[in-house]
């Protein structure tokens, strides 16, 4: 999978099996990151304002950068796949438009590599009238649901929670895509550790400014796109002419604020451990400023450099691997679409 950060392609060999309690047992058999060169890096940033014929160009492109990308991971490890599970990397997000599109063409990729391929898994939830979004939790509920929350830091921070016996989960607000792009301006393709952001200042004007848009206010379900992030969160940015340090400190006093204000809405009386993943949780400055921010029974949790790196490779996996058996792999509760159902478009 690629992530809205454009960090690189994540390739992730998994194995499940049952439980026998419902849940599943996994196995990460090896999983690798490959790095956009600038090229890639630079047509993936431009897809969001292409023509649907130069889109659909570009998909079976990257399909086939794809299938490059996998075959090499195969040799390399001596992998022999059942099946390829690809979520692509999206361009439009467009939910309440019926508009859901991860460019990766799933039928290239299958010709390419003889290997049963599942893709697009998005756009049938959107169509039930959902948000496409988030998809992990499915992933959650079935393989990480001895922690009560999960917090993924990706390009948009989104969480996964159970009220009562329902999963619910919902996109927060923006994280590494904003935090990346004001790196980039200092000539870092990231805040290393968020060291950057620990020498800023908090400016409380721009603070105050994103604190007050509207998406924060909306009840959930709810998700977020790239057209979101240009259309409400950068305008704002970009009528301040604060110096990038100050910027990445405000910006990381925003997520944080953010996180932390949603988390505490959710009134968890009790002990809770909270497993974060993503990028964002390499981000010292981002954490310390987190877990200052939340109340003391509230744990954060850590895992293992593969979970941080590969958790969403991993439940991607199991969509697939879902979908391939015929069985549920995205929940109404969370899209909020009109069913439960089992999406995905499969070539055998």
């Amino acid at each position: 999978m690629s992530g809205t950060s454009l960090d690189g392609l994540d390739l992730a060999a998994c194995r499940f099996k049952s439980n026998g309690s419902g849940g599943m047992e996994f196995e990460i058999v090896a999983a690798s990151s490959v790095p956009y060169d600038q090229e890639w890096r630079v047509k993936l940033e431009q897809a969001f304002y292409l023509n649907s014929a130069e889109l659909n160009k570009l998909s079976i492109e990257y399909g086939e950068y794809t299938a490059t990308c996998i075959e090499e991971f195969c040799n390399r490890n001596g992998l022999l796949p059942d099946l390829i599970s690809s979520h692509g990397h999206t361009v439009h997000h467009r939910p309440f438009e019926k508009v859901s599109l991860q460019i990766g063409d799933g039928k290239t990729i299958r010709n390419l590599t003889g290997i049963p391929t599942v893709c697009n898994f998005r756009i049938q939830d959107v169509l039930k009238g959902g948000q496409g979004a988030p998809l992990v939790p499915i992933g959650d509920e079935l393989l990480f649901s001895n922690y009560d929350i999960c917090l993924n830091l990706g390009g948009f921070a989104n969480i996964s929670w159970k009220a009562n016996i329902t999963r619910r989960a919902c996109d927060v607000a923006p994280c590494n895509m904003v935090l990346n792009m004001l790196s980039n301006r200092l000539g870092f393709p990231y805040d290393d550790q968020g060291k950057f952001a620990s020498q800023g200042i908090v400016q409380s004007q721009l603070l105050a400014e994103w604190n007050d848009l509207e998406y924060y206010h909306l009840p959930f379900p709810k998700s977020l796109g790239r057209e979101w992030f240009l259309e409400y969160f950068e305008p704002v940015l970009s009528h301040h002419e604060f110096n990038t340090f100050d910027l990445l400190r405000t910006s990381t006093e925003h997520i944080s604020e953010q996180l932390a204000n949603f988390i505490k809405k959710l009134e968890i009386e009790n002990k809770a451990k909270i497993l974060l993943s993503g990028g964002g949780t390499y981000n010292e400055f981002l954490i310390s400023k987190l877990r200052e921010k939340l109340p003391s029974n509230l744990e954060l949790v850590i895992p293992s450099k593969e979970i941080i790196d590969f958790k969403e490779a991993l439940i991607f996996a199991l969509l697939g691997y879902l979908r391939s058996r015929g069985e549920v792999n995205v929940l109404c509760s969370v899209t909020g679409a009109n069913e439960d159902h089992c999406s995905g478009d499969y070539y055998l």
